[in-house]
This record gives structure tokens, C-alpha cells and sequence, in this order.
């Protein structure tokens, strides 16, 4: 297991103690909820930073990284609803979002691509992780109330456009590999004793 996996892995572990520190009552439990949720989210910058720069970039931590991402986020959002400080069906938006997108790389995988990360996937992951410091903090300082309400809807938009693109990208790479050109391959089939070359069509 190299740095950057392990890295994705412990923000991972992180997800059950901010969902308690979450909802948990008690002295500075959102300073220690805020705090774990930010040190995890470091560790999305860290894991990728440290893949590069040793070279370790894996099929696993590709694979580990945006579901690392997924959970941490989703179980926050998720939390904050039980703690109604966020409105449901937004959070339903956000969360069916990173299933969608989950489902449909798991999909490209299949079919022999992959859907790399876009601009605006990262830029919603920003505006998720500032949302959800904000909000947290709106019981200790509840001016940050309108702050949070605005983040929460920039995260709502950056998830339908990041998704509207991922679709698009998807269907792209799928129409393009439909109208290659088929290829035409010898087969060569033995007939009473002799051998006959065919052409058989294969798609690519």
C-alpha cells in the first residue's frame, strides 16, 4: 500500500467519526466535527498530490479516490439534514448526483474508458467542503447562515452542471466508438484437406 492510497483510505475511517461528532451533543463538538471533516478533506489534495509526485498513480486509488470523496461529503450532507440545517431535496440533488456519476465511470470502465475528472466536478468539491464548514458553524455564529444558504446552492448548480457534463462526455466517447469503421480480419477455415481463407467483419 503506498502513501497516497493510505491517504484515501483514512479519509475513508474519517466518516464515521464526523457523522457522531455531528450529531453528538455537546461543548465544541462542531469545532471538533468542523476540524475532522476539514483534515479529511486535506487529505483528497494530499493523496493526489503524493500520486504524482512518487509516481504511484494506480487503477486502485482511481477506482478509491471519488468514492473516498462520495461518502465523506454525502454522510456530512446527510447528518446536517438530520440536524435540519440543510433543506432535504437539496441535499437529495447532491447526493443522487455522486451516485449517477458513480455508476455511469463504473459503466465507462466497462466499456474500455475512463471518465477523468472535470474542472467543474472540482470546483462543486470546493464549494461542498466551504458549505459544509459554514453550516456547521451557523449554530456558534449565526450570521454565517446566509453564507452557508448561498455555498449550499452554488453546490447545487456546480452538481447538475458537473453531472450534465460527465452524461455528455460519456455519451461522446460511446457514439464515437459506434461509428468506427468496422475491420476486416482473414479466417482461415480448413476445407477437405485444404485450407479456404474467409473474411469475417469485426467491430473494433
Amino acid at each position: 500500500m503506498n502513501l497516497s492510497i493510505f491517504l484515501t483510505l483514512l479519509r475513508i475511517f474519517f466518516v464515521p467519526l464526523l457523522v457522531a461528532l455531528l450529531l453528538t451533543k455537546g461543548k465544541n463538538m462542531d469545532v471538533w466535527a468542523v476540524s475532522v471533516f476539514l483534515f479529511a478533506a486535506a487529505t483528497d489534495l494530499l493523496d493526489g498530490y503524493f500520486a504524482r509526485r512518487r509516481a504511484q498513480v494506480t487503477r486502485l486509488g482511481i477506482l478509491l479516490d471519488p468514492i473516498a470523496d462520495k461518502l465523506l461529503t454525502s454522510a456530512a450532507f446527510i447528518s446536517l439534514v438530520e440536524l435540519r440545517l440543510v433543506p432535504a431535496w437539496m441535499v437529495v440533488i447532491i447526493v443522487g448526483r455522486e451516485f449517477a456519476v458513480s455508476g455511469l465511470r463504473a459503466v465507462a470502465l466497462t466499456q474500455g474508458f475512463v471518465l477523468e475528472p472535470s474542472e467543474i466536478g472540482k470546483t462543486k468539491m470546493l464549494f461542498q467542503v466551504v458549505a459544509i464548514t459554514v453550516i456547521v458553524l451557523e449554530r456558534r455564529y449565526p450570521r454565517f447562515h446566509l453564507l452557508g444558504e448561498g455555498f449550499l446552492w452554488l453546490v447545487v448548480l456546480f452538481a447538475l452542471w458537473s453531472a450534465a457534463q460527465y452524461f455528455l462526455k460519456f455519451w461522446k466517447n460511446i457514439d464515437s466508438r459506434l461509428k468506427r469503421p468496422a475491420t476486416v480480419r482473414p479466417v482461415v477455415l480448413p476445407v477437405e484437406g485444404k485450407e479456404r481463407e474467409e473474411k469475417s467483419v469485426a467491430a473494433q
